[in-house]
């Protein structure tokens, strides 16, 4: 069975774990997750993913605040450019020494079940951005964090800049290259007169 210290997101807290006010630093690479995005807009499997930050040290558990940055690739959803560049986000998360489940069937005398009810409601009520220390809280695994945070800071239609112009409908020219570009529109409506009037002006040629 695999160890969780061996895990390649498994980071050591316990010198820091119910020790409240003490803080770990942390500056390192972790390879990216699988599961962010896709070929088209994602993170590829196995990148590096920068992770800054700190893990503090509070009463009933840890906090992580820090920053993320991934290599980003994907594709301009207007001009239709690839798109390589960094990509930072701001985390931060909450791991408890312990569920409210786990507190819930530790409770003792209890009416009715009443306690443990609310316990487990409670629970319910906590932020997604909660993830549970392992090892009885000598370890945090940052797998998950780091596929959560990237995937909900994914763009749905990733630009290449914000004024992206795209390219023209009539033709693919890029009108970021080409800002003058424009087409010379007729106005359907006298398409008739137009051929008519270059027949009249035949019939006066002759």
């Amino acid at each position: 069975m695999a160890r969780v210290e061996d895990s390649l997101w498994a980071i050591p807290v316990a010198q820091i774990a119910s020790r409240a006010g003490k803080s770990k630093e942390i500056d390192a690479d972790f390879p990216a997750p699988s599961g962010i995005g896709d070929d088209i807009v994602g993170i590829k499997e196995g990148d590096p993913v920068h992770v800054t930050g700190s893990f503090d040290s509070i009463v009933d558990g840890l906090i992580f605040t820090g920053r993320l940055v991934a290599p980003f690739v994907s594709e301009c959803t207007r001009c239709l450019k690839p798109i390589d560049e960094d990509w930072p986000v701001n985390v931060t998360v909450f791991f408890p020494y312990e569920s409210a489940a786990d507190k819930g069937c530790g409770k003792s005398g209890s009416k009715n079940g009443k306690d443990e009810e609310v316990d487990i409601i409670a629970g319910e009520d906590e932020s997604e951005d909660t993830y549970p220390l392992l090892e009885n809280g000598a370890f945090a695994d940052i797998e998950a964090m780091i596929r959560d945070t990237l995937v909900e800071s994914l763009p749905l239609q990733p630009l290449c800049k914000p004024d992206c112009k795209g390219l023209c409908s009539q033709c693919g020219i890029d009108l970021n290259e080409n800002p003058d570009h424009h087409h010379e529109m007729e106005d359907i409506r006298f398409a008739g007169l137009a051929g008519l009037k270059a027949q009249l002006e035949a019939e006066q040629g002759e």
